[in-house]
């Protein structure tokens, strides 16, 4: 029996890595494998057989070299989700996936397998899985943990050619036994972020660490451990470090339930919410604005975004990698121009066309640019 009073040989793990995809070069994602092979060490290290760990595999070329491992194709993970799953025995499931994601027009999770491709996004429709392995298919496994590490931005700010392919897995009858705790490791609309120079996941990488810290062998407290993940997260924001926040669903018989990834903004005195900080002018809100676009949380989306710009004054950017230090480096550069606040806002709206911020963006510039005494002409 492990420190929590599960035994160790009634765990069984799906873990699930993809970085390399049929799709090439392009879609190529450093991290995922290595933070599942990270995951499969501790549960080895809790106890947890290997031959429980169902190691599902696509690293990218020149990276990580991994023996006995499974594909991570479409067919052969649907096949564990509906065939290879349901024969086994136990009482606590793990289902570990880091790789590509976006988030569906249905608010459907859906992660992008090994094989697809731009013409063929084939994929594990996440909700489905998780109604699947809470109906009467699966025997036993009435502790279900998901840790997902993939983007949650919407589909429609991709533009695909072609629609998504419907990833959904056939469910059995609804049960009232199971008890499933998701952790996503960023909010809807957000990018998961990677840390290309390490090769991991952001969200992995914290997570990893709070297991390995927290008591209860291979079942440890879910909320205990998004609690700790969450205060390590409000760090890493309050440096301005990363700005995603993971979250976490409850699925319990008869109920469920979302918890934020930190407290909602507190009412002043007379119970109105305060709006956006102004005090600081129009350059402040000017950032603010600019900050509300996830892309500008992640540093290979602003390298992007700054490609989009002037050559000439992008040679004599100051950069940095913390994003509001950043930001403030690009804003003071184009400002020698007329025209080079507006040709940021035209780049950051071509790759994040979301109405709402562009309006925010739209008047947060036309405010900065009227206190420097600059004027329209605007976008």
């Amino acid at each position: 029996m492990s420190a929590g009073g599960v035994d160790p040989a009634r765990v069984v793990a799906l873990v699930v890595g993809v970085e390399a995809y049929a799709a090439g070069p392009r879609w190529t994602l450093p991290g995922p494998v290595r933070d599942a092979l990270r995951f499969r060490d501790w549960l080895r290290s809790t106890g947890v057989p290997d031959a429980n760990i169902l190691l599902h595999l696509a690293p990218a070329e020149g990276t990580v070299t991994v023996a006995g491992h499974r594909a991570a194709d479409h067919e052969t993970l649907r096949r564990v989700l509906v065939h290879e799953l349901p024969s086994r025995q136990g009482d606590v499931l793990w289902v570990w996936w880091g790789g590509h994601g976006v988030l569906d027009r249905d608010e459907h999770l859906r992660l992008y397998c090994a094989d697809a491709t731009d013409a063929d996004r084939r994929n594990i429709d996440l909700e489905s899985a998780r109604r699947r392995l809470s109906s009467d298919v699966l025997p036993g496994f009435t502790e279900q943990n998901w840790v997902v590490d993939a983007c949650r931005t919407f589909e429609e700010r991709h533009r695909p050619a072609v629609t998504i392919p419907d990833g959904s897995l056939p469910a059995g009858q609804r049960l009232r036994v199971h008890r499933q705790n998701v952790l996503l490791a960023a909010d809807r609309g957000q990018r998961a972020a990677n840390d290309p120079v390490r090769g991991l996941g952001v969200f992995s990488d914290i997570l990893l660490r709070e297991l390995a810290a927290l008591p209860g062998g291979p079942a440890p407290d879910p909320e205990a451990l998004f609690a700790a993940v969450r205060n390590r997260f409000d760090r890493l924001r309050a440096e301005e470090s990363h700005t995603q926040l993971p979250t976490l669903q409850l699925h319990r018989p008869g109920h469920a339930e979302h918890l934020p990834a930190r407290p909602a903004t507190p009412p002043s005195a007379n119970g109105v919410r305060p709006g956006p900080d102004r005090t600081g002018g129009g350059l402040v809100r000017v950032v603010e604005a600019l900050l509300a676009y996830p892309l500008m949380s992640d540093r290979d989306e602003r390298q992007t975004m700054v490609g989009e710009l002037d050559p000439v004054l992008v040679a004599r950017m100051p950069r940095h990698a913390v994003p509001r230090t950043d930001i403030l480096g690009i804003l003071r550069t184009l400002r020698r121009r007329p025209e080079g606040p507006w040709d940021l806002y035209r780049a950051v709206t071509l790759l994040d066309d979301d109405p709402g911020r562009a309006v925010e963006l739209e008047q947060a510039l036309r405010e900065f640019l009227a206190e420097d005494g600059a004027g329209p002409p605007g976008p």
